[in-house]
């Protein structure tokens, strides 16, 4: 059967365009994929999430910057009462790593060349949505640990951070 004519916009994920993704990624586009289209990646969190990462206080996604701007969006799965995350999230913000925690659906804006993260759910009652769209058309991210602790820093597995798209001096 031949193709329809728009049939290229109807894109399903393939996990073997990432296959070091470490999420469950529902959709992922940027421009490689779609010439024009801005980076956007779409994936659930389920319960468990975030717990494997220990208590330990900057566990999670560690600081960096984006070279363009990013939207964080952050949905509960509630019909009932879509405003309940169904979670506790924490979120840092700026170089001196200013802590927000919050368990309602929200959005959170990150200028561009913002330091923010650590990133992480503290618990997952139900599974909900995340949403990140970085206004470029591809994933761009330049570590920030300098801010962390030392020990911290030496708690990370750097390996499952990469920078990307930065020229990083030797």
């Amino acid at each position: 059967m031949a193709a329809k004519k728009y049939s290229k916009y109807f894109i399903e994920y393939d996990p073997t365009w990432f296959p070091k993704e470490r999420r469950p990624v529902m959709a992922r586009m940027q421009d490689s994929i779609m010439k024009g289209s801005h980076f956007y990646l779409i994936h659930w969190v389920l319960p468990g999430f975030g717990s494997p990462m220990g208590v330990y206080k900057y566990a999670g996604h560690p600081p960096h910057i984006h070279k363009d701007a990013e939207l964080l969006f952050h949905i509960g799965s509630n019909p009932d009462d879509p405003m309940d995350l169904g979670a506790e999230v924490e979120m840092y913000m700026g170089p001196e790593l200013e802590r927000y925690t919050f368990n309602r659906t929200c959005c959170i804006y990150i200028p561009p060349n913002f330091i923010h993260a650590p990133w992480r759910p503290i618990k997952t009652e139900r599974p909900w949505i995340f949403i990140e769209i970085n206004q470029g058309p591809s994933h761009t991210e330049k570590s920030y640990r300098q801010v962390l602790p030392k020990e911290a820093r030496e708690r990370m597995d750097w390996s499952r951070w990469p920078d990307e798209g930065y020229d990083i001096p030797a």
